[in-house]
């Protein structure tokens, strides 16, 4: 009998940051319903990005694309704000320089990538439009941490909405047996629902590993009735990272079998009012196993492995996102809703 390829448990922290290299930092508004999560790559990693959703929010994403020249990130920024949030990158790229960390361009200067991808969250706050501008993306840097990462309605995630509940930001990470680690970050603001209606409960609960749910995990809860769901201000964005060693072609595998686990948390997923959008990091601290088949790539066993667990992390990771979230704004978070 072949062996399980992905261990029953996830790394040390259960957090993108299980990732050695990388730190995120939040910037939040409550009362403006908006917020910044700038993840950083203070190494620089191997970066790739698949786009889903037919109404995405992006800056630099054709940069990612395994044609084109450059390859490695020092950053990426997942805001809220809609057009107005990709602002906030600005603010992130000048704190890289600040740091010399970018791509080199002679005479001690550099240019630091951090692509971008925003979500909508307009109208939630005290003002239609927030204040969202570079300095968010600068405060989320000086916020960054490596140690310990918050969920729920920070960064990203303050402001958004899945399906009519609250949504949020979650994270999730995976240990293979091979030694390599995947992880996920995502903010939560679908126009499609983690909720089975059927049964009151997420689509992939039976993903939970170690009670990572909590108690709002093992609850049943009836959706309200009338929803503030509205076509147009979605948008599901994440990061999945690896410490693999891998081309942009091969990270762009992973998001794009990333994908996979949002489509079955977040049902619809990818929609004509969606901007789902996935990046992949690599830090390429681990070398990618190899062994002998029919095909001759021998890697391709281990990217299967690294897909399929990048997918599991972001349903996972999509699932904590809402189900730690707290009703903000008039919306009524999964905690607050009644069991059913």
């Amino acid at each position: 009998m072949k062996e399980k390829n992905i261990t029953t448990t996830f790394a040390k922290g259960n957090s993108i940051l299980d990732i050695e290299g990388l730190m995120v930092g939040h910037y939040t508004e409550i009362e403006a319903m908006c917020g910044v999560t700038a993840i950083i790559c203070t190494e620089g990693a191997i970066a790739s990005v698949d786009v889903r959703g037919s109404a995405p929010g992006t800056r630099e994403t054709d940069l990612l694309d395994p044609v084109n020249l450059v390859e490695e990130a020092q950053g990426i920024v997942l805001s809220g704000g809609s057009v107005f949030g990709l602002a906030a990158s600005d603010g992130v790229v000048r704190w890289l320089a600040e740091k010399g960390l970018g791509f080199q361009l002679g005479d001690n200067h550099v240019a630091p990538i951090v692509p971008a991808a925003t979500l909508y969250d307009l109208g939630r706050g005290r003002n239609f439009v927030p204040s969202i501008n570079a300095e968010w993306g600068r405060k989320a840097c000086d916020n960054a941490r490596n140690d310990l990462l918050a969920s729920g309605c920070v960064g990203a995630g303050v402001g958004a909405i899945s399906g009519g509940i609250k949504g949020g930001l979650g994270t999730a990470s995976l240990s293979l047996d091979n030694g390599l680690i995947v992880a996920a970050i995502v903010a939560v603001n679908s126009l499609g629902s983690i909720i089975n209606p059927m049964n009151g409960r997420p689509w992939e609960f039976g993903l939970e590993m170690k009670d990572e749910f909590g108690r709002q995990g093992k609850r049943a809860v009836r959706l309200p009735h009338i929803t503030v769901v509205s076509a147009g201000k979605n948008t599901t964005i994440g990061v999945i990272a690896t410490d693999a060693d891998l081309s942009k072609t091969q990270a762009l595998k992973i998001a794009q079998m990333a994908h996979d686990g949002m489509a079955r948390a977040i049902r619809p997923s990818h929609t004509m009012f969606d901007g789902d959008t996935i990046f992949c990091l690599a830090t390429r601290k681990k070398q990618v196993p190899e062994s002998r088949g029919i095909f001759p790539n021998p890697k391709a066993n281990a990217i299967n492995e690294l897909g399929d667990a990048a997918a599991n992390c972001m349903s996972r990771a999509i699932i904590k996102g809402v189900l730690s979230a707290e009703s903000l704004g008039g919306i009524t978070a999964f905690c607050d809703l009644e069991d059913l």
